[in-house]
C-alpha cells in the first residue's frame, strides 16, 4: 500500500495580506485600502531575418504604470488634509510601499517601493441616497522602476 501523498507546501498569500502606506513630500498619509496598478512593462521590440527564420527579440523600454490607492475617507483626518494632496498634484514627490504580512498581521520581508509624483485626487462621489463607504482615490505616476528595499 502507497503512503498518502502529502500536499504541496505552499506560502501563498491573499490580497488582504499586505500593508500599502502613502508618503507624499515626506509627510505619511497612512495605510491604504486598495492598490492597483503600479506593473513593470516594456515594449516588445522584434526583428524578423529574412529566408524564414524565427524571429529575435530585441527588448524594448522599460514601461512602469500608474498606481491608484484607494481608502475610506475619515472626515476628521482626510478632510483637514485634503489640500495638502489638492497642492501636491502634478509636482508633489510621493513613495508608496506595499509590504507583505504573514497570517498574524506581522509584517514581514521587504517592501515593494515606488517613486513618482502626484498625478491626481479624487474626494468621495456623493450620491444622497446611497449608504455606499465613501472612498478618497490618488493616482501615482510612476517614475522608475520599483524596488525592494
Amino acid at each position: 500500500m502507497a503512503a498518502p501523498q502529502k500536499p504541496p507546501r505552499t506560502h501563498g498569500t491573499r490580497q488582504d495580506m499586505f500593508v500599502v502606506r502613502l508618503t507624499v513630500e515626506g509627510n505619511s498619509f497612512g495605510i491604504w485600502d486598495k492598490k492597483t496598478g503600479g506593473e513593470l512593462d516594456s515594449d516588445e521590440v522584434k526583428y524578423y531575418p529574412g529566408g524564414m527564420n524565427l524571429p529575435v527579440t530585441l527588448g524594448g523600454k522599460v514601461t512602469p504604470g500608474n498606481l491608484t490607492l484607494q481608502r475610506l475617507y475619515d472626515r476628521l483626518d482626510d478632510h483637514d488634509r485634503i489640500n495638502d494632496l489638492f497642492n501636491a498634484v502634478g509636482r508633489g514627490k510621493v513613495s508608496v510601499s506595499q509590504r507583505p504580512m504573514d497570517l498574524n498581521g506581522d509584517g514581514y520581508g521587504k517592501p515593494v517601493i515606488w517613486t513618482g509624483k502626484l498625478k491626481r485626487v479624487l474626494v468621495p462621489d456623493v450620491d444622497s441616497e446611497s449608504t455606499t463607504a465613501a472612498m478618497v482615490e490618488v493616482e501615482i505616476t510612476v517614475d522608475g522602476i520599483p524596488s525592494s528595499a
